[in-house]
């Protein structure tokens, strides 16, 4: 019974993984059960054996993938000094690696999009992912008060995947080039305006 439970948890983690990949590189409206299945290499008749729906298997192929990002910028971070590991965190999402490789990138510029047509489901599950990312980008940040980190995070986030999105639409070429640069201008410029105004406010507090 153990490698019956075992065997099963396996083939569900499978089939998670698969469609992640798939589903990033199709968009959450491109892949239908018996695809999905397929990626995994199975059929669909095993489907609801695993799932009660598609918006079950999609909203943890999500969570799956949003989970993959969060750990990669921890794993950059944790490399990094303090000082550095936000703009480390920035180039590394701002890339033409990232740009050019959906299938194993960031779910929300590949599927965002989609998951705003799609089930409360999938819209919640990508929701509670998300507020992981910008908890992980506010540990990051230079030093801020609460309110001020979370609200550079959130729209450091917003930003990027914009950015992305919008170097994946027009085709890899330098426009695609200069938005990638433009993204992670507006991001890093943002956050050293306000350590130049916060460090000159602590200047003349001093007496």
């Amino acid at each position: 019974m153990r490698y019956v439970g075992d065997h099963r948890r396996q083939t569900h983690s499978r089939i998670v993984e698969s469609a992640s990949y798939g589903l990033r590189q199709n968009g959450a409206e491109g892949l239908s059960v018996v695809e999905l299945m397929k990626l995994a290499g199975l059929t669909h008749g095993g489907f609801y054996n695993h799932f009660e729906s598609r918006a079950a298997l999609v909203g943890e192929a999500i969570a799956f993938a949003m989970d993959q990002t969060a750990e990669r910028w921890k794993k950059l971070a944790n490399r990094k000094a303090n000082e550095d590991r936000f703009e480390t965190l920035i180039a590394d999402y701002l890339s033409s690696r990232h740009r050019d490789n959906p299938r194993q990138g960031c779910a929300l510029p590949a599927l965002a999009a989609d998951v705003a047509r799609s089930s409360p489901r999938e819209q919640r599950a990508l929701a509670s992912k998300l507020e992981k990312m910008i908890d992980i980008l506010v540990e990051v940040l230079p030093a801020e008060g609460p309110q001020q980190a979370r609200q550079i995070a959130t729209s450091t986030i917003a930003t990027m995947v914009g950015s992305i999105v919008l170097s994946r639409a027009v085709g890899a070429g330098k426009l695609s080039d200069d938005i990638l640069d433009a993204g992670r201008m507006t991001v890093c410029g943002r956050t050293h305006k306000r350590q130049r105004r916060t460090a000159k406010a602590m200047s003349c507090d001093k007496p």
